[in-house]
């Protein structure tokens, strides 16, 4: 593990506080203490009864951390609807009770800074704050928009944006990287979420995260122990390397909790996030600095990513699939890989003799009726796998269409998902179901009928979040051996693990955390 010594940044975590009472603000500021906060945010906006003098001096003396108050109006998005002097007279009277920051909004930042001009304690600051709902401006916007919260006397510049795609996260790094002034820069949204985590790579000067998920100040906020036990927030630094998990929905996957204690476990200097991409290609172009080092391909991404790869591996070329992207650090080129194959198959393989009692069956798969259900990246990855194993392969999915293409390329037969219910050839079949269906939150789904699983000896979901879908359940109530997706999830990890990082897969500790 990594020791204290080795902190890579000086970017602060604050917890805000949106509590409606002072004495529910002070239970919050231990408790944020206790989080491994830096700082509070106290949102002054959120109080359902606030009489200045005592409750500020109540908050000053009971905060065991550096304070910062925020007195937000609903035309920035808060919720105060008062008088704007008494607002601003608060925050006045926060900076003379002893409050380390304030928040002012850059619409009455200067008329706020000249009123306290020669009055500012010295260790006091005042953060200028402009909050963009809509989207994130252009690169030359948001410049000049630091320039007019520079013109304010702001001793800290805060700029929050709507990510409307990933790629709208760059400009606000871009914008902290160069600024010669403390920033504070950050995306709202699931979209935005990386400019949360990644915030210390680029010298962002401090981050929010809350108490508890789901209670935020803003949307997409992480919570303290996410940033600290799972990002390793404060490891990251500027020559930490960027991987992710590149798809849409993304944030069910559990690769982070993987990738994330395994690179601490071995003091690799890395860190691992979930990317809501839209446009992979479009993504890759944006975000094309050696830095962001790596990323594992999900759904729907995995067909597109060929054509964005620079060279793609045989095998992933055959099956029209990659999987795993690997940025080469002597030239910034994109490699694409299919590791998808190896860890699917082989987990199938294993849940095939584990079917037989017979570990030393060599190639179990020969001549078995084997059906994939879904064409897409995954569904290609083990068609292709089956077929080589010998298998005789039959694609199943709701558009016959893509199921011909993608059987025809394998040489196996097609049928429509609406056939599969009445498809038995023969007993002893093995089902593999390659698609989305059965995922959280829709874990009631299942892409065939109990029924007909009466035909399969072997069942393999690669849906891993749950553990055990439905079609698992149902399948092993038919009396076939099944298979997570969480077998094929590791076994695909390894691969992705040595082309990340060169190093040899640690597979014991990659087991160990895939079983807590």
């Amino acid at each position: 593990m990594k020791s204290e010594g080795n902190l890579k940044n000086t970017t602060l975590i604050c917890a805000p506080l949106v509590a409606e009472s002072v004495d529910k603000m002070s239970t919050d500021m231990r408790k944020a203490k206790a989080s491994g906060a830096d700082l509070v945010e106290i949102r002054l906006d959120y109080l359902k009864c606030f009489t200045p003098r005592r409750d500020l001096e109540i908050l000053i003396k009971d905060c065991p951390l550096p304070t910062l108050f925020t007195y937000r109006p609903q035309w920035e998005g808060g919720r105060y609807k008062g008088e704007e002097n008494k607002r601003l007279d608060a925050l006045r009277l926060a900076m003379e009770l002893g409050a380390d920051y304030v928040d002012v909004e850059l619409q009455v930042a200067k008329e706020f800074n000249d009123s306290i001009h020669g009055r500012k304690p010295e260790k006091f600051k005042v953060i200028v704050s402009s909050h963009n709902y809509e989207n994130t401006p252009s690169v030359e916007d948001l410049g000049n928009l630091v320039a007019r919260i520079q013109a304010t006397g702001a001793d800290i510049v805060k700029i929050a944006t709507t990510a409307l795609d990933i790629t709208d996260v760059a400009r606000i790094f871009q914008i902290i990287v160069h600024s010669q002034v403390p920033v504070i820069g950050l995306v709202m949204g699931e979209r935005g979420l990386i400019s949360r985590i990644l915030c210390p790579k680029f010298g962002g000067y401090l981050t929010f995260a809350t108490l508890e998920r789901g209670i935020v100040s803003a949307p997409g906020q992480p919570t303290i122990e996410e940033l600290l036990n799972l990002y390793n927030f404060r490891y990251i630094g500027a020559d930490t390397r960027v991987y992710g998990i590149i798809g849409k929905p993304v944030s069910h996957s559990k690769s982070p909790f993987l990738y994330n204690e395994v690179f601490n476990s071995i003091g690799f200097n890395g860190v691992y996030v979930h990317f809501l991409v839209d446009d992979i290609a479009n993504f890759l172009q944006v975000y094309s600095s050696t830095d962001f080092a790596g990323f594992s391909c999900t759904i729907p991404h995995k067909e597109a990513a060929v054509k964005c790869c620079d060279e793609v591996d045989p095998v992933a070329m055959s099956i029209g699939a990659v999987n795993c992207i690997i940025r080469r650090q002597s030239d910034g080129k994109l490699l694409g890989y299919n590791t998808d194959y190896v860890g699917a198959i082989t987990a199938v393989e294993d849940g095939l003799r584990g079917s037989w009692n017979n570990s030393y069956t060599t190639a179990p798969l020969a001549g078995k009726l084997f059906v994939v259900i879904g064409a897409g990246g995954a569904g290609k990855a083990l068609a292709y796998g089956a077929k080589e194993k010998g298998a005789r392969v039959v694609i199943a999915n709701r558009t016959y269409a893509r199921a011909k293409e993608l059987a025809n390329t394998v040489g196996g037969a097609a049928v429509s998902l609406a056939e599969l219910d009445s498809f038995h050839p023969e007993d002893g079949m093995i089902l593999a179901n390659t698609t989305s269906i059965g995922m959280q939150p829709k874990v009631d789904e299942t892409p065939i009928s109990k029924e007909a699983l009466r035909f399969y000896s072997v069942v393999f979901d690669a849906v891993y979040t749950p553990k055990v879908t439905r079609l698992l359940r149902e399948a092993e109530e038919c009396g076939a051996t099944i298979v997570s997706g969480s077998e094929m999830f590791i076994g695909q990890a390894f691969g992705q693990f040595e082309r990340f990082t060169g190093l040899p897969a640690p597979k014991e500790l990659i087991r160990q955390i895939m079983a807590k």
